[in-house]
């Protein structure tokens, strides 16, 4: 029993911390070698190492701004300034196979919805801040949103292969539609 009673502070304890809370790093290497700009080898404690070091607020822009490009090329549409996007390419293909002077029969082929995969950022207080301005504040743990982000890139990269996959079938299907087309007035 005495032994619950000693342990039971120390589990309070490990169970308050918390993986988020900034914590001290220690970057310094000996006989430091540059191998690129945020990249360098050395020693340290005794260890031939590699390390790279990076600014979390440029990790953070580089994940979304190649979510948010990435997202663009996929899905296009009025969020990215109407961009059409390889949704946009498929959509305008599909309504090429359906148009009767491509032999089509004069109706729209199926085209799922767009559906976005980064939703937009809601400001979850809003308020007054030092008693001269209305603002919004939106807050997500560092680590939480650059997880989030890695999980956006993924599914959109594979969305991007899925897309273009997609494009080429439908305009090699058109292709075939045409050259029907050209052939039956050839006879």
């Amino acid at each position: 029993m005495k032994l619950y009673a000693q342990l039971l502070p120390l589990l309070v304890l490990i169970g308050c911390s918390s993986p988020h809370k900034a914590k001290e790093v220690d970057s310094r290497v000996e006989i430091p070698a540059i191998v690129t700009s945020d990249a360098v080898i050395g020693i340290k404690d005794g260890d031939m190492i590699y390390q790279r070091k990076v600014l979390m607020s440029e990790e953070l822009r580089n994940i979304q701004s190649e979510s948010y490009r990435l997202e663009a090329y996929v899905y296009g549409g009025p969020r990215y300034l109407d961009n059409r996007g390889l949704y946009g390419l498929l959509k305008d293909c599909h309504m090429e196979l359906g148009d009767s002077a491509n032999r089509g029969d004069g109706k729209l082929r199926w085209l799922e919805s767009r559906t976005y995969v980064i939703p937009e950022d809601e400001l979850t207080v809003m308020g007054i801040e030092n008693k001269t301005q209305i603002v919004g504040v939106s807050e997500e743990l560092l680590q939480d949103r650059l997880a989030r982000y890695r999980i956006y890139k993924k599914v959109l990269t594979g969305r991007q292969d899925e897309f273009e996959t997609k494009v080429k079938a439908c305009e090699l299907e058109l292709k075939a539609q045409r050259q029907a087309t050209s052939d039956s007035i050839l006879q």
